[in-house]
């Protein structure tokens, strides 16, 4: 299924040095930017050494009729979105994935164990184009109706007496 909506945003994420023998920098991504900014990915935007953010690149929210559940749960939560970053081999050490306002999905990116995945603010302007996306699309809840079930005959599968047989009450 194609999105409906699908909204330009950029990624910063931020490094700060460890205090640690076996890593040397700490990745945190920090925020979502609205729109696509005019930069290379990786540029380094403010900081020293010690603690250093960085436009880690672009990509898109998309906005699907079949979540909606999902992301009216968000809108009455902390309405946060969530950034998911694979781990490379190089330099820089993580590539920009995906960014999702689906809590669900944003936690499914933990389930390898591998990926950094971080919730952060959403700002405002992502917020109000998913309530007016939740409020055309979301279809309302069914509520669940139990059906009652028959008694069921304990006789039913119980041993018969050959004489029963003979009768023809089977």
């Amino acid at each position: 299924m194609a999105a409906l909506v699908a909204i330009p945003v950029g990624v910063v994420v931020e490094r700060v040095k460890a205090e640690s023998q076996w890593i040397d920098y700490i990745w945190q991504p920090s925020a979502v930017l609205v729109g696509e900014p005019e930069a290379n990915p990786w540029t380094a935007l403010s900081g020293d050494d010690d603690r250093m953010s960085f436009y880690a690149g672009s990509t898109v929210v998309e906005f699907y009729a079949s979540e909606t559940a999902h992301y009216r749960d968000n809108l009455i939560g902390d309405c946060k979105l969530w950034i998911v970053m694979a781990p490379t081999e190089s330099d820089p050490p993580y590539q920009l994935t995906k960014v999702t306002a689906d809590p669900a999905e944003g936690e499914s990116y933990t389930e390898t164990g591998v990926n950094l995945v971080e919730a952060v603010p959403m700002p405002d302007a992502i917020r109000d184009a998913l309530v007016a996306f939740v409020s055309a699309h979301h279809v309302k809840d069914t509520t669940f109706f139990k059906r009652a079930r028959d008694r069921a005959d304990p006789e039913a599968l119980g041993r018969r007496s050959p004489i029963d047989r003979r009768r023809g009450n089977d």
